[in-house]
């Protein structure tokens, strides 16, 4: 039985970690060097590290913060923000990451997730979608939730995995910071579409979110957590532990 996984999410801004609702109204939370090597302490699977206005700023992804992170962390590590070539990705892998997460920049040139990949592998190549419902449409946004692309999501993201991309975030914007429990339909429609590890991003509000995931959609394998962690009401462990009391497979 696959092991299920806890990934908490870094969204970092001018160095702070932040967090908001529906991708809006951003609050500081905490310094992400020291974050990050609390969740890596505390029995997280991976992290995922976010760059989150890189691409509205027309910018690079700052490195020395994610170079202090990666120092300090000793489990998988994703990162994305601003990633828009293969310098890009190479730079981002030297600073310590183990995965590039991918999003504007694959809207804007789709061939860059199949050259990546190329260079990289697959299991390299992660593509974060920002996806919301457009007049009941699942339709994927740009520029950290800003712009509409006019994309249909389902199609999008097997054009990407088609293209070589190992893993799937997907990030629902209706329920992004409202934490009332993921986005279950959404996430049906994307992980019945592939067969590359879809994780669920966006409404995580309690423990029991957590288990109505993975028991309603077992093609699922990873849940990503803000809020719920950042603020110190559940641990990861808290997760974990209810989750293996209600039979899903985690490693505690």
């Amino acid at each position: 039985m696959i092991t299920k996984r806890i990934i908490p999410c870094l969204d970092v801004r001018d160095g702070r970690v932040v967090k908001g609702v529906n991708f809006q109204g951003l609050s500081d939370v905490s310094s992400p060097v020291e974050l990050a090597k609390y969740y890596s302490d505390s029995g997280a699977d991976e992290l995922v590290f976010y760059d989150i206005t890189a691409s509205a700023e027309g910018r690079r992804l700052f490195t020395d913060v994610l170079t202090r992170v990666a120092e300090r962390v000793f489990i998988p590590l994703t990162v994305g923000g601003g990633i828009n070539t293969l310098e890009d990705f190479d730079r981002v892998l030297k600073c310590g990451a183990d995965k590039v997460s991918v999003n504007s920049g694959a809207i804007r040139d789709p061939a860059l997730v199949g050259k990546a990949a190329k260079r990289y592998g697959d299991q390299c190549v992660v593509i974060s979608a920002d996806v919301k419902r457009v007049n009941g449409r699942f339709t994927v946004f740009a520029r950290g939730g800003r712009d509409d692309t006019g994309l249909e999501a389902i199609e999008w993201v097997k054009r990407c995995v088609g293209e070589g991309a190992g893993e799937v975030v997907l990030n629902s914007i209706d329920t992004d910071g409202v934490r009332g429990g993921f986005d279950l339909e959404m996430l049906r429609a994307v992980s019945e579409a592939v067969d590359v590890p879809v994780i669920a991003s966006g409404g995580a509000g309690s423990v029991r979110d957590f288990v109505t995931l993975f028991k309603t959609l077992p093609r699922v394998d990873a849940g990503l957590a803000a809020s719920i962690l950042h603020f110190g009401e559940v641990t990861v462990r808290d997760i974990k532990t209810a989750l293996r009391d209600e039979g899903v497979n985690v490693r505690l």
